[in-house]
Order: structure tokens, then sequence, then C-alpha cells
């Protein structure tokens, strides 16, 4: 359970007229006055940060607009994921409307691998590019930008990832990364897209300072939107502003591409707003799709095209790998489970490190978030085909795996990634002593860790408290997601009406009404419990917790604590407000 701050949290509420339990989540996220609540809650084009704040802009800006006014083609060199892509989308787009000349190149996973490449730097040089602008990747290409520097080529990076651990940064005209030493931009933890927007935008005011902030910008916060999400970089400060207003913007999808996407996904914005959950879950899939399973630059094509039909030709491609995409990590998966389940090596490391021949590349980012899921220790998924072994991690809170895998850098062909997510290649003949240091790194900076997979509740909330007008209130927190999570409440003495109903054998129904807690009678004595009857009773719905009901033996008149969260169900028979259930106790006697 969060601790309360049941003070603060009345105080709030009373200065900022709330709701006592959303002063209570706003007092968990920092914000302790009403000016912070109402900033937070209103998220507004005001609140974002000056582009100029980024160290190196003015020096990106204006030798873009050089390259612009001398009609230079400039190479945009991306990543093949949905930062990466939607990256590209917004700077190329910002170029053209300027009347400049954009190339771009989004490395193919499988064949090329991740970060710059100096091939293609001299291929580049050769057709007549002289500026190159990464984004969402760069970081770490010193080698590579050595070699812009010898061609000739003004190179610009603009990336989010962090820098060495000695903050070393590759030679460039200018590097755009609020992580960067000496940047004094507030937004740390900014995607790669939202880098490459604020650049845009900044080329673009000083062409047309009131359009850009009135047009082009709203428009932009589209694809920005996205890639925040889907990056799951922190929803808080900036990136909040980015998501909310970008999700507003999605209700009004202008472009045959997005159009496209919402179509095969299953999404319509005219009858039902587009989410965080959708974006997280049915947008940004189906985008990573093609650099996982294909080729990435079918994602800048989607999104430039105004021809409704090549959109919808695209679209249905995504939906195909992305349908090749599950069926490859469900084939790994399986694997993976079987030597989670049956290796004693495995059970006693406290960092996971699990390779197989001729897994997909595309998916093992996935599969090791998979297993991060499954075991609550930090993971890395390798893929080893033809002598080489790519690996991807992901990790828990509280445990640096950048710096994990940093202490054995002389093994890697190249590596990068931040605190949660890394991803590395090497040959596969080094694994073995990959392996042993990667283990000698986790006893020593895991040891006192005890893998658990904590439910975190952030506040109690009584069931008979929940009304729409409460629900309204919470849906200013969204959107919700990493650094912004959603709320997990518990209610105790919660009274089952019925039966538990049982759904394919593994999920489970209940219709639960609010027990008030015994009362000790003056002669001390328990009164008999009050709970409010049918009229004030809610559906709840608990996936996966058949077994746990089964364990209880819970029936009609069982009374239980339950922690969950609240869920509007839009079904035309059977809508309204409902719970579901995140875990159950029986209540204290």
């Amino acid at each position: 359970m969060q601790e309360p701050h049941p003070a603060e949290a009345e105080a709030l509420a009373k200065e900022a007229h709330l709701p006592l339990v959303l002063a209570e989540l706003l007092i968990a996220r920092g914000i302790t006055d009403a000016a912070q609540a109402y900033a937070f809650l209103n998220p507004e084009l005001a609140q974002l940060n000056d582009p100029f704040l980024m160290l190196g802009m003015t020096a990106a800006v204006e030798r873009l607009e050089a390259a612009i006014a001398r009609h230079e083609p400039v190479l945009l060199y991306g990543d093949y994921d949905v930062d990466g892509t939607t990256a590209v989308v917004l700077l190329k787009t910002a170029i053209e409307m300027l009347g400049g000349e954009a190339r771009f190149h989004v490395p193919h996973r499988l064949r090329e691998g991740y970060g710059l490449q100096s091939s293609v730097l001299e291929e580049a040089h050769a057709a007549g590019v002289r500026l190159v602008i990464t984004v969402d990747t760069g970081m770490r290409a010193f080698a590579e930008a050595e070699t812009a520097r010898n061609l000739g080529l003004d190179l610009i990076i603009t990336d989010h990832h962090l820098c060495q651990a000695d903050d070393a940064v590759p030679h460039a005209l200018a590097i755009l990364n609020p992580n960067q030493p000496g940047c004094p931009y507030p937004e740390k933890s900014l995607c790669g897209a939202a880098i490459a927007m604020k650049l845009a935008l900044a080329v673009l005011s000083r062409r047309d300072p009131a359009r850009t902030r009135e047009k082009t910008l709203p428009s932009f916060l589209k694809m920005a939107a996205i890639a925040t999400i889907a990056d799951a970089v922190p929803l808080h400060g900036e990136n909040r502003i980015i998501a909310a207003l970008g999700l507003r913007e999605l209700r009004d999808p202008r472009s045959a591409g997005l159009r496209a996407l919402f179509a095969v996904a299953g999404l319509d914005p005219a009858t039902k707003p587009i989410t965080g959950f959708d974006v997280g879950f049915r947008i940004g899939p189906r985008i990573n799709a093609a650099g996982r399973m294909d080729v990435a630059s079918q994602v800048i094509e989607l999104f430039c095209t105004r021809d409704p039909a090549r959109a919808a030709l695209l679209a249905g491609k995504l939906e195909r790998l992305n349908r090749e995409r599950r069926d490859a990590e469900a084939a790994a998966l399986e694997s993976i489970e079987i030597r989670l389940a049956t290796s004693a090596e495995l059970a006693g490391s406290s960092l996971l490190v699990i390779d197989g021949e001729g897994w997909h590349r595309g998916v093992i980012g996935i599969l090791a978030s998979r297993v991060v899921e499954r075991t609550a220790k930090p993971a890395i998924v390798i893929s080893v085909e033809d002598g080489v072994a790519h690996g991807s991690g992901r990790s828990v809170d509280g445990f640096q795996l950048l710096n994990a895998i940093e202490s054995c850098a002389d093994l890697f062909t190249r590596f990068g990634g931040h605190a949660f997510a890394i991803g590395f290649a090497l040959p596969a003949g080094a694994l073995p002593e990959l392996k042993r240091r990667l283990n000698v790194y986790a006893n020593a900076h895991l040891a006192s860790r005890t893998p658990e997979r904590l439910l975190r509740i952030h506040a109690e909330l009584p069931l008979d408290r929940i009304t729409p007008v409460l629900a309204g209130w919470l849906r200013k927190l969204e959107p919700l997601g990493h650094g912004n999570p959603e709320p997990i409440f518990v209610a105790r003495n919660a009274r089952l009406l019925a039966a538990p109903r049982i759904m394919k054998e593994r999920h489970i129904r209940l219709e639960l009404a609010q027990q008030a807690a015994p009362q000790q009678t003056a002669q001390g004595g328990a009164q008999s419990p009050v709970f409010a009857g049918s009229s004030s009773a809610i559906r709840a719905v608990g996936w996966d917790l058949a077994a746990r009901a089964a364990s209880l033996n819970l029936k009609e008149g069982s009374v239980i604590d339950i922690a969950y969260r609240i869920r509007e169900n839009d079904h035309p028979e059977h809508g309204g407000l409902e719970v579901e259930i995140a875990g159950i106790e029986p209540s204290a006697p």
C-alpha cells in the first residue's frame, strides 16, 4: 500500500476543489498545491518548453536553414522502431514544408542492425549529401562520426539515449539530447521523436511563428504522442503534455496513413477517442512490426502518402507483419518457459541470460519483457545465428541494465540503450564469458534483492464511493503509463451478492456491494455489519482469478478485500461502471 498523506491530501482537496481520493493520487505524484494540480490535470500548449532551451538547437537550426536555402539534400538517419520512424516523418515533413529535400535511411534490423553505419554515410556523400541528421540514434556512434568528419559531412545528432559512462559524446556539428552534459533543457526524458519535433518546430517557427504555433504544432503532436507512449518514456512533465494533447488531436486523423492504420487496428476515433492503451497495445505494435519483421521504411511511406489506396495497402501489410510477429514470439516463448521451469541455473540467477538458435531477432526485446513479467528479474534474451549473438534486455526498478553491459564493453561489436532497455551484438563464441561476467556483476549489485511481483495499491476507495462523477475526475489523470501509473484501489469488506460466475474456466465475474466495517458496541461487542443492498451493487471481473476464487471458497455472502481498477464498460446492453479485480484476500474477521 502506498503510504498515505491524509493531512496533505485533505488540504489539496480543499484548496483545489478536488475529490479527496484524486488529491491523494496527486500528492503521491509530488503535486502539492492547487496551481500544480490544475496544470497537471489540464495540459495546455503553453506548458511546452521552448525548443531553443536545448543545447545545440541554434547551431542545428542555422545549418538546416542553410541546407534548405542552398537546395542541399538532407539525409535523415533513423531507427526502425516507432520512435525512430515517427521522428523521420516529423523532420521530413518540416523540411519539405520549407521547400527543402529530405532523404531518409532506416537500417534493416537483420541486415544492418541498430545505429549509424559508415557505409551509408559514404554512399550519401557520393550522392551529394552534405548534411546528415540522426533521429533516435547516434549518441555512441564515435567511429561513424569520425567517418562523417573525414568525408566533410556535417552531422547533427538528435537522440535521447544516455551518453557513455564517462559522458563523452561523438564529434558533431550539433547534438540535441537533453541528457548530454551541460544541456539546460528542463525535460530530460523526451523520446527521440519529441526531440526531432523540437528541431522541426524550431526551424519552422523562424519562418512563420504564428502558423507553427497554431497549426503545425497541434498536427505534429499526433506523431510525437504515438512515439512518447509507445517508447514507454515517463508520462510526467513535458511528456505528459505531449501525450495528452497528441491523443486529443488524434480524434481527428487527417492523414491517409493514420486513418488506414486505425482501420486495421479496429479503431474509430469518430465514435470513441483514441486512448493511451490503444496507442501502446494496438497502434504501437503494428508500427513496430515493420522494423521487427521486415523494412521499417514502409512506416514512413505510410505516414507520408496522400493516396488512401496506397495507405490501405501499407497498413494491411503492417497488420500481416504483426500477426507474423506474434507467431514468432509465441514459438520462442514456449521454449523459454520450458527452460525457466526446468533450469536450476536460471532459478538461482538474479540476472537471467537466455540464448537460443534462430530465434527471430525482431522479437527478442519483447521476449525479454515477457521474462521480466514472469520472473520479476532483469532479463537478456539472445538470438544466435551464423556465429553472431544479438541480445536485447529489459530491467527492473533499481537495476541499471546499461551499467551492467558496460562492464562487458570489450566483448561487444556494438551495444547501447538506457537503464531499463539495452541491445547488443557480439561473436557467439564470447557468450560464455559474457554470461560469466554478467553473473559476477549481478551478484554484486542484486545480492540483497528478492524478486517479487508486488501489487502497488495507490489509495483506499470503498466501492460505494465509485460514481460517474468520480470516474470523470479520474479520467483527467490520463494518459496513464510509465511514471503515471493507473490507480489501483483497495476496497475492504466487500460482500458477494451471488456466487462467482466462472468464464472460460479461468476468469470470474462477481456482483459486489460495499459492507461497512463492524462497529464496536458500548459493551465491547461487535454490531452486525451494514452493507449496501443490490441497488448499490457493482459488477466486477477478475481475469485468471478462477483458481484464486476456488481456493478461498467464495460463495454468496462471502466478505472479501479486493485490489481493483475502475473500468467503464461501453457494452450497449451491459455498460456502465465496473471494477477489474487485481487481487483478492479474505476480509479480516
